[in-house]
């Protein structure tokens, strides 16, 4: 079982000094969540890559479960039924679970989740400007929260409600901005 160091961090909550293991319940995994566009699936592959863990990525796991793709889910199920796979799936992903778990967007918008990721180990919030967000994220046009008459007006709104939801649940918070997949990747090393 792969077990991360410990070492001595900063409680966002309490400004305590705790080790990880106390203010995760968990510590064999990191959980990388952000809104689309921030680089999640990218640096999750990399991160995999470099350091030998096995990556978990929900959106790709839903999608193998349902056997079709997630524009499709939505379309078929809709919203809800993704997010109750999304819930369904991370219970299945054991605490002790070793790795790295690549989130949809939107997976914070449970408090379920937030809790079922905090207890694998430690999350990882990917964020980045708006206009960039945008910039990456509008270059798939299969994105189903976007299929509105105003995808930019739509995808400003949902930003805006999901980071308060992300700051709250993030041990960390890295600005992919400007950086590239290998700099992120370095930084969350680091943070190890």
């Amino acid at each position: 079982m792969l077990r991360l160091p410990q070492r001595d961090l900063q409680c966002r909550q309490c400004a305590l000094r705790l080790s990880c293991v106390e203010m995760n319940g968990g510590d064999n995994a990191i959980a990388l969540i952000g809104f689309m566009g921030a680089g999640k699936s990218a640096v999750g592959r990399e991160l995999s890559r470099r350091t030998g863990w096995p990556r978990h990525d929900t959106d790709e796991m839903i999608r193998e479960q349902f056997g079709i793709s997630i524009p499709d889910i939505f379309a078929r199920h809709g919203e809800p039924a993704f997010r109750d796979a999304e819930t369904a799936l991370l219970k299945t992903l054991q605490r002790g679970l070793a790795g790295i778990v690549v989130t949809g967007g939107g997976i914070i918008m449970r408090e379920e989740n937030v809790r079922l990721l905090r207890g694998m180990g430690r999350i990882i919030w990917l964020g980045a400007d708006e206009a960039i967000l945008w910039q990456r994220a509008s270059h798939h046009s299969t994105r189903p929260l976007l299929q509105t008459p105003d995808p930019r007006a739509r995808f400003a709104e949902l930003l805006r409600a999901r980071l308060p939801l992300y700051q709250t649940a993030a041990d960390y918070r890295i600005n992919t901005s400007r950086s590239s997949i290998a700099e992120v990747t370095d930084e969350i090393i680091d943070l190890l």
